[in-house]
């Protein structure tokens, strides 16, 4: 989560070009905990601006949301009015401000594949009270519902090993590893220890390029926006953060400059469809649907 961390991370950009959860995942994480009151301690891992924690504090009486990002620790307080929500600069691998057995919820949402399972794992234990739950979310790369040629251009400036353009390479070896590659395989790779955890549950849905409207009925993040706001979430990227600061000299048309990568994929994307390109310079207005595959991992303390 290094670039998160970075100075020149706007966490307000990221807070206001990200999506929201809905309404049904909160149900389908409080349903599986079961909690009998709303006495509860729970914690939120990775809380970026705070949504979660701010969905959550109803039902407990203390909520407690850490992420290891300044920055997002000061958005977060920011955002956040709830006095039962305490924020804190803390990662998943050190929780030794927790005594034992003192979380009744332990949440984490996109957040979960930055961890180092071989520290964490052992501190979420310690902290999660027998009967208590986890409870991990998160979204892979999201397609243009009905746009297929948009999605494949989309994939070859996120992931493409070859240069996109003469010179010019893609976003692709600036995703932060494994992370990227375990969020992108619905965080299968995570495996609650079987000697501290029990009634492992797991709702995955997945998407591909060629997605359209009969492909949503099991979807839980589908977003209507525009290509204007479509790139403005491909610019909270962790792969376009580390493009950007590897290629200072492609400065973005926005900045004054002849365009960075993400122009150039808008530029591709908005010339795959015809509709959009006869938009001319108002292609930011064209609304589309997005949506994203999506994975919840829950499990039980024992």
């Amino acid at each position: 989560m290094s670039l998160f961390a970075k100075t020149t991370f706007s966490a307000a950009g990221y807070a206001a070009s990200r999506p929201s959860y809905p309404a049904n995942l909160f149900k389908t994480v409080l349903k599986y905990h079961n909690a009998q009151n709303a006495n509860g301690t729970a914690l939120d891992l990775g809380c970026g601006h705070g949504l979660i924690s701010r969905e959550l504090s109803p039902y407990f009486a203390k909520t407690i949301a850490t992420d290891p990002s300044p920055g997002m620790v000061a958005q977060a307080k920011n955002m956040t009015a709830d006095g039962k929500i305490e924020i804190r600069q803390a990662n998943a691998e050190d929780l030794s401000f927790l005594p034992d057995k003192s979380v009744d919820l332990v949440v984490s949402g996109q957040a979960a594949h930055w961890f180092d399972y071989n520290k964490a794992w052992p501190e979420i234990a310690r902290v999660v009270k027998p009967g208590g739950s986890m409870a991990f979310w998160g979204y892979k790369d999201n397609v243009l519902v009905g746009h297929a040629k948009a999605n494949i251009i989309f994939d070859k400036f996120s992931y493409s090993k070859e240069d996109i353009a003469p010179g010019i390479e893609s976003m692709g070896p600036y995703w932060e590893q494994p992370g990227r590659q375990m969020l992108r395989r619905l965080l299968t790779d995570v495996v609650p220890p079987s000697a501290e955890w029990e009634e492992v549950e797991r709702i995955m849905y997945d998407v591909n390029a060629e997605a359209t409207e009969a492909d949503l009925k099991d979807a839980w993040m589908v977003k209507e926006t525009t290509l204007g706001g479509f790139e403005s979430y491909v610019r909270t990227a962790s792969s376009y953060l580390g493009w950007k600061e590897a290629h200072p000299e492609r400065k973005s048309r926005e900045e004054g400059g002849e365009g960075d990568i993400v122009d150039m994929l808008m530029d591709e994307v908005v010339a795959s469809e015809p509709t959009w390109k006869d938009m001319g310079d108002n292609w930011r207005d064209a609304k589309v649907k997005t949506v994203w595959g999506t994975f919840i991992l829950m499990a039980k303390r024992k």
